[in-house]
């Protein structure tokens, strides 16, 4: 059980039934202005091919990582000292030694702030890029919510290539309490959901079973649907992982697909890889799905969501919700597993030429508290949620390396300077992958809805 936020209780328990979604993509549904909208939206200069989308659960605490206040009040500015960086001019803290070598290839966002003061509220807008209807723990995944991002780009920018899937996320499926919305396709429909992979990169047997073929059935015998559901009826553990999905045309057209074709498969072994580059990114289930988002771009995916944990997390477990002993809890084990694992997925993509083309996304739902809390519930010096203002990261895809947009106040409560919300967060992303963030899709009322209400922060890039 998640303690980190004890007002409510979390189950840990998942169904292995809910571990797989697989989707496909197209522009059903789309009306003909919004077809020819889209289209037009393509001829945007785009600034990149794909998205790695890093997602925090918990919400990291910018003043102990990225926008630090060594000159505020005791109680506020941290035990943390900040240390120099290759980029002139900005300091970050020092237990991220591996990223001030890297920070300079960045573009950093210091005046992000919305409203949403619970996890799946916060967490369902910095997935989704719209606010939620209200501020509660109880939000649920709803029809009437807004579609996660990589499933908006799965109905408005499809890859070519039917064996690819355009929306990939793993390894986690983040709730708090109860699975928090944003993490699918919603009123898009399910051929729009991501292929969801629950497996553990890091486990020794790591595969996908669902690409698999029994030896003793040739692929000629897959030619038509009925034979692929005898076999998924066959393979108990496909049968369970995909219960979700059984039924959707959309799923056994790409199945089939993607059993005859190796590109994906082949990306999904990572024991390709050298063991020296393994260990850079981390033998932890963070580094070893960063490693493979990599692998997956290459392969041609256009968006890969990572989820750094299934739980919000707190005294020690998970995710980055540091309300008690917030300083021991980054520094042993948060951070370093950050330092590690970031800087070197920054540092493989660009010495393989894919930097430039890919726009990494590293945020959480919001940030910490400027004041250190110590309190009975939670025990002391923690910090607590706080939307009021926080740091998002971005890095390639065209970025201007070492910019910085929007500034805090001088303790890193409000915005001082530019302010941005998770709305314009969200046109950045679309806009750098050259569709029109005022592109409008249909929800099940059948009304016509922008896929983001912000601004793009042009500013950040070159």
């Amino acid at each position: 059980m998640n303690d980190g936020c004890p007002e409510y209780r979390v189950v840990n328990r998942l169904s292995r039934r809910s571990l797989l979604k697989v989707g496909t993509a197209g522009f059903a549904g789309l009306s003909l202005p919004t077809l020819l909208r889209a289209a037009e939206s393509r001829g945007l200069p785009s600034k990149a091919k794909h998205v790695i989308f890093l997602h925090q659960f918990g919400g990291p605490s910018h003043l102990d990582t990225f926008d630090m206040k060594p000159d505020a009040p005791d109680g506020i500015r941290g035990e943390f000292k900040p240390i120099a960086s290759r980029q002139p001019g900005i300091m970050l803290s020092e237990h991220l030694p591996r990223f001030s070598k890297t920070i300079g290839k960045f573009a950093q966002v210091r005046s992000v702030h919305h409203r949403m003061k619970n996890h799946n509220s916060a967490t369902y807008y910095s997935l989704t890029g719209h606010a939620p209807p209200l501020d509660d723990i109880r939000l649920r995944d709803t029809q009437e919510l807004y579609p996660a991002y990589g499933s908006t780009v799965a109905k408005l920018m499809p890859v070519d290539d039917p064996a690819i899937p355009t929306f990939m996320s793993f390894p986690h499926i983040l709730r708090d309490g109860s699975v928090t919305p944003g993490q699918t396709a919603s009123f898009l429909g399910k051929p729009f959901d991501p292929f969801f992979v629950g497996q553990d990169p890091a486990a020794a047997d790591f595969r996908l079973p669902e690409l698999s073929l029994p030896s003793t059935l040739p692929l000629e015998r897959l030619d038509d649907r009925r034979n692929l559901l005898r076999m998924i009826d066959a393979q108990g553990d496909l049968l369970e992982w995909s219960g979700t999905a059984r039924g959707i045309d959309a799923f056994y057209d790409r199945a089939l697909t993607m059993l005859a074709s190796p590109k994906v498969k082949q990306a999904f072994d990572l024991s390709h890889e050298p063991a020296k580059l393994r260990d850079a990114y981390g033998r932890t289930t963070y580094g070893q799905s960063c490693l493979l988002a990599r692998r997956l771009i290459e392969t041609g995916v256009r968006f890969v969501t990572v989820y750094y944990s299934n739980t919000i997390g707190g005294r020690g477990n998970g995710g980055w919700d540091t309300h008690g002993d917030n300083f021991n809890q980054l520094k042993n084990g948060l951070l370093p597993i950050t330092d590690l694992t970031v800087p070197t997925l920054i540092d493989d993509l660009q010495s393989r030429g894919l930097l430039d083309e890919t726009l990494i996304v590293w945020m959480g739902e919001f940030g910490r508290s400027p004041k250190i809390s110590n309190t009975a519930k939670f025990g002391a010096n923690g910090r607590d949620h706080w939307p009021q203002c926080y740091t998002v990261l971005f890095a390639g895809g065209g970025i201007t390396p070492g910019a910085i947009y929007g500034s805090s106040d001088r303790i890193g409560a409000y915005p001082a300077s530019d302010p941005v919300s998770p709305d314009d967060i969200a046109a950045t992303m679309f806009w750098a992958l050259g569709i029109d963030p005022a592109t409008e899709v249909y929800d099940t009322l059948r009304r016509p809805l922008p896929i983001a209400a912000g601004k793009p922060i042009t500013q950040i890039f070159s």
